[in-house]
């Protein structure tokens, strides 16, 4: 009864932990629902629009999706300007601007939302062909290998197995050949006493243990083989947008131009974002603020003018009829020149010394007189350089990934401190470095936060999405970082190797357990034969002998728990003094531990 009830323990805990693991299967369904059905408005030939299901959509149709409408399927844009969220999609917070041209700018994707003005779109996909299939594609044919550790455990588990069953199943012409029969019931209970069941039942301790520990960092694990997996990692590949850095274009600089002074041109910026309550608005406020700015009218007689993808500006009208403006470089250049304002050499170096570090360039102007140019930068994390260092030291690589220009991303990853970069990465792009990194024979883990990352977090062996990330990307990855710092990999690999060192341990002390159980009770068997110089632990019976191994074997399982659940401690130790210490203290104790338990438990139960 005692080794049923164990043996039903070790089951339920070994399921749940599968049942945990195979939570992140469902990732496609995440993203199949983001491929929701909504309503489209078709154009037909006579210029109407007729309301179908999204679904129903076939390449080459148009539709039209005005402000605060989905995008119904991918398609590229006929006419019209507008900005465009695709958050659900990159994980980007920042909107783009899509209108018609010949290159990536009028590609839009089905589940995105048009945010201002309007499109005329041409559908480009078939159903069951667009952005979000290919994602499900990717996801479905995605699988997370076993790290080394697991596949050695696994292989030595079942030699073990194989050894003690070939022992077992020898042992019954042996046991006739000296006279001293065995039934089936002591064949069948000493398998069981001499099966490694002991790491078998702790595994799944260690592993609640490590989802546990990594809760305390504020990251929720889904498999405890996802923390273990931590302890051998080698590369870190991770998105840059919401994971590297903060995700929005802050301002960072105020670059005068045309003999205006820094001051003069902060208190134009202020005057332009004082109704801007965007990020990158609040952004350009704040810098102007800390340089000393203010403005010299009264806001509740001026009128804010919100941004428009048509004119590709924002500003303030003031009550005097003067007008300020930000905006992209070429809209306030015509903004100025509609007024007869001149333009100079000056704002166009400015624009490029900008583009050149990888930012945006907004231009400023009041009226006809252009004041100098606003840097908004990408910015990076605090102190993320610093945890890359740090993860170098510890012998992980990591590589930053980017949809990107090679300009912006090489000042973003210098800035970073990454090893290596990827720019203009398709989600493609990103599946196929882990794999040929995990084809290396290394362990990877992904960090990233949008449905495009959710592929690749899908085939790494770590997975940490964002919390700020999309769904699609949560369900992708085995764990979930509600801080959304990537750099937290440092506290993970440390607490993987703490579980790697524990499981280690038991596995030594249940191995040590079996060899002396083996020793324990196969002499007391062929002792009853005549033999009893065998029988040097002075047993009473084989069937006292294999009670009491049972008896043994369900007492040692929940009297290591707690060291399970607590861990052995962590020392930065060579890979051989580790094993000579594993050897010595769990090794050598798990050799003595069952001679002295079984005896004891011998000379108590009432079997002769």
């Amino acid at each position: 009864m005692i080794t049923l009830i164990l043996f039903f323990t070790v089951l339920f805990a070994n399921f749940a932990e599968a049942v945990a693991e195979g939570r992140g299967k469902a990732q496609a369904d995440s993203l199949r629902a983001t491929r929701s059905d909504t309503m489209a408005r078709k154009v037909l030939p006579d210029g109407s629009t007729q309301a179908i299901s999204s679904t129903t959509l076939r390449r080459g149709e148009q539709v039209k999706v005005i402000a605060g409408e989905m995008i119904p399927a991918d398609g590229e844009v006929v006419s019209g300007i507008a900005s465009v969220d695709e958050s659900a999609i990159t994980g980007e917070s920042a909107p783009v601007l899509k209108q018609p041209s010949t290159d990536i700018a009028s590609s839009v994707t089905g589940g995105t939302r048009v945010i201002s003005d309007e499109l005329l779109i041409r559908i480009t996909a078939d159903p069951g062909q667009g952005f979000i299939d290919r994602m499900i594609a990717l996801v479905e044919g995605a699988e997370r290998s076993k790290t080394p550790n697991e596949i050695a455990l696994t292989v030595l588990l079942t030699v073990l197995t194989q050894v003690f069953l070939i022992v077992v199943a020898t042992l019954p012409p042996l046991a006739n050949y000296v006279n001293t029969p065995t039934t089936i019931a002591i064949l069948i209970s000493l398998l069981v006493a001499l099966i490694p069941t002991t790491i078998g039942g702790l595994l799944s301790a260690i592993g609640i243990a490590g989802m546990d520990r990594v809760a305390q960092f504020n990251v929720i694990a889904t498999s405890g083989r996802a923390v273990e997996a931590c302890g051998d990692v080698n590369t870190l590949v991770l998105d840059k947008t919401g994971t590297i850095t903060l995700g929005n274009r802050l301002a960072d600089e105020f670059i005068p131009v045309n003999g205006y002074a820094l001051q003069h041109l902060a208190t134009i910026a202020l005057a332009s974002s004082i109704f801007d309550e965007t990020p990158e608005g609040r952004s350009i406020v704040q810098l102007a603020e800390k340089l000393g700015a203010t403005i010299d009218f009264n806001p509740q007689t001026a009128e804010g003018v919100e941004f428009s993808a048509r004119t590709r500006m924002s500003g303030t009208n003031l009550a005097d009829g003067q007008q300020i403006r930000k905006g992209a470089v070429d809209a306030i250049k015509g903004f100025v020149r509609s007024r007869g304002g001149s333009l100079t050499q000056e704002l166009d170096a400015a624009y490029e010394r900008i583009s050149r570090l990888g930012g945006t360039p907004l231009a400023v102007c009041q009226d006809s007189e252009i004041y100098g140019a606003i840097y908004l930068k990408d910015i990076v994390k605090p102190g993320i350089k610093e945890r890359f260092d740090q993860l170098r030291r510890m012998g992980v690589r990591t590589v930053m990934l980017t949809g990107d220009n090679r300009i912006t991303a090489s000042v973003i990853a210098q800035e970073a401190g990454v090893d290596d970069f990827i720019a203009e990465a398709t989600p493609e792009d990103k599946i196929d470095v882990i794999r040929q990194e995990q084809s290396q024979g290394k362990l990877v883990a992904m960090t990233g936060d949008g449905t495009n990352d959710a592929p690749a977090l899908a085939q790494a062996n770590v997975g940490v999405a964002m919390n700020s990330g999309t769904q699609a990307a949560k369900e992708a990855a085995n764990m979930v970082d509600l801080d959304s710092d990537p750099t937290k990999l440092i506290d993970l690999v440390t607490i993987g190797k703490q579980l790697l060192i524990t499981r280690g341990a038991l596995t030594t002390f249940s191995i040590a357990n079996d060899i002396a159980k083996y020793f324990a009770i196969i002499p007391t068997i062929f002792a009853a034969a005549g033999i009893g110089a065998l029988n040097v632990m002075g047993l009473k019976s084989p069937q006292s002998a294999i009670l009491s191994a049972l008896i043994y074997n369900a007492l040692i399982i929940p009297a290591l728990i707690p060291l399970a659940l607590k861990g052995v401690e962590f020392r930065p130790l060579t890979a051989d003094r580790l094993l000579r210490r594993n050897i010595l203290i769990y090794g050598l104790g798990g050799v003595i531990a069952p001679f002295i338990a079984i005896k004891l438990i011998d000379s108590i139960i009432p079997i002769a």
